[in-house]
């Protein structure tokens, strides 16, 4: 996560099984995610803004490019890896910014997985129906 030659800044972010890892670089505000435009990539708008909170909050929208590798999970996962990426990122390139993406909670990783399947059971709490006689 430390600074190359080129200026740009790297975070990994990860939540449930998803992983992302993000480059900041200094631009525009263009977001890229698997080589896609960042609104054919996260249909829904809870989604964009979710994956772009740290950019919002911190006011960078409009003086990084940010190129996202994402990969496993489903698109919520995704949204929240690409949210925690971005953030680390940005502490990377801009240290006094970690109050502010602290309070928020961006840079807090979220512990919940999903619970595995059970033998005997249908699913990971559910079981089969019980007959008593």
């Amino acid at each position: 996560m430390a600074a190359e030659t080129k200026n740009e800044f790297l975070g990994t972010g990860r939540r449930k099984t998803a992983v992302a890892r993000v480059r900041l670089a200094s631009g525009k505000g263009k977001i890229t995610v698997n080589g896609r435009a960042f609104d054919n990539y996260f249909v829904l708008e809870t989604q964009r803004s979710q994956a772009s909170q740290p950019l919002t909050v911190t006011g960078m929208a409009e003086k990084f490019d940010v190129r996202v590798n994402v990969a496993g999970g489903g698109p919520n996962g995704q949204a929240d890896a690409v949210r925690h990426g971005i953030a680390r990122a940005l502490i990377s390139a801009d240290a006094a910014l970690r109050p502010v993406l602290k309070a928020e909670g961006m840079l807090t990783r979220d512990p919940r997985m999903r619970e595995r399947k059970k033998y005997g059971q249908p699913g990971a709490r559910k079981r089969f129906q019980y007959s008593k006689r």
